[in-house]
């Protein structure tokens, strides 16, 4: 099922003492981690593909992560509140392709594209502990 798409999706975060780059071990400097910033991108991306997947019937599969690009080009305090939005750009068979924003209450924090590919759940588990296991 190859196809282009529109499909958005908005969500908002807070920046928590447990978001902030002091927390994560990614700064110095008690402001939101861009591994957090990844994190939000990430969620509003996945959710908006599982609500792709649910529409088209696909109960069965999720998606999973399989490259991030990204800035952080904007510092955002405790408390702040951060809109991330995902747009899915297409979607080509089982791979799912976004252009990803987020901003703060002064403007655009981060920038960046995100691509997932769908599996099913329950092959991808099995897979995973195979993996630990020694298998491949």
């Amino acid at each position: 099922m190859d196809r282009a798409c529109n499909g958005k999706l908005t969500r908002t975060f807070t920046v928590t003492q447990e978001k902030l780059a002091t927390s994560v071990g990614s700064g110095s400097v008690e402001v939101l981690a861009t591994p957090m910033v990844a994190a939000m991108m990430e969620n509003t991306a996945a959710a908006l593909a599982q609500q792709e997947l649910d529409g088209a019937g696909e109960m069965d599969c999720t998606t999973v992560g399989t490259s991030l690009s990204m800035t952080h080009d904007a510092p955002s305090p405790l408390g702040a509140l951060i809109t991330v939005t995902a747009v899915l750009e297409k979607r080509e068979g089982r791979k799912f392709s976004f252009s990803l924003e987020a901003s703060d209450n002064a403007g655009v924090i981060s920038k960046g594209t995100h691509e997932r590919v769908s599996v099913k759940k329950a092959t991808f588990a099995e897979k995973a502990a195979a993996r630990l296991a020694g298998n491949r």
